[in-house]
């Protein structure tokens, strides 16, 4: 038998040869997947503290600036954009609000509703992340052939929406 090729795979010759009654396969696919996970976010993550940001802060920064201008959202939108629940948003933008990167205003027209928004500040930090973010992606993305990236970019997609429904 042939030497394992990877970490995942003598996982699996393990539990194969531990228990023989069970398929193992779904875990080359999950295990590869989860570990590479893990790799990728950090190298993500490694932008975003260059620019004195956690993965939450640049979410909802990148958020804010997605709107276009003026960059605000309120915070259930900010929230449904970021896919977080609104307690941790509070939590998110009380420390973006302390950096100055965004700040807390009434909305127009109705001062019981608040709205969040990039500070100048917030815009040149934010713009200044996500160029270096997607020259990052870029780096990470190239590790595989022009051909892998078209056909995985597909597969992701379906297997998402079968969790997502989009």
């Amino acid at each position: 038998m042939a030497e394992p090729s990877d970490r995942v795979a003598r996982i699996q010759a393990e539990w194969r040869r531990e228990r023989p009654d069970l398929d193992v396969a779904p875990q080359g696919v999950i295990g590869r997947l989860h570990r590479l996970a893990g790799r990728l976010t950090a190298e993500l993550v490694a932008v975003y503290e260059r620019h004195g940001l956690g993965e939450g802060e640049f979410d909802v920064l990148a958020a804010l600036r997605r709107a276009g201008a003026p960059y605000e959202r309120a915070p259930v939108d900010l929230a449904r954009h970021t896919m977080v629940t609104t307690g941790a948003m509070t939590k998110r933008v009380d420390r973006l609000v302390a950096a100055g990167l965004v700040e807390r205003r009434p909305a127009e027209g109705d001062g019981r509703r608040r709205i969040v928004a990039l500070t100048p500040a917030g815009l040149e930090v934010i713009d200044a992340a996500f160029a270096e973010h997607m020259q990052n992606e870029r780096r990470l993305v190239d590790q595989l052939s022009p051909d892998d990236q078209a056909a995985l970019e597909p597969i992701l997609t379906r297997w998402l929406q079968a969790y997502e429904g989009e």
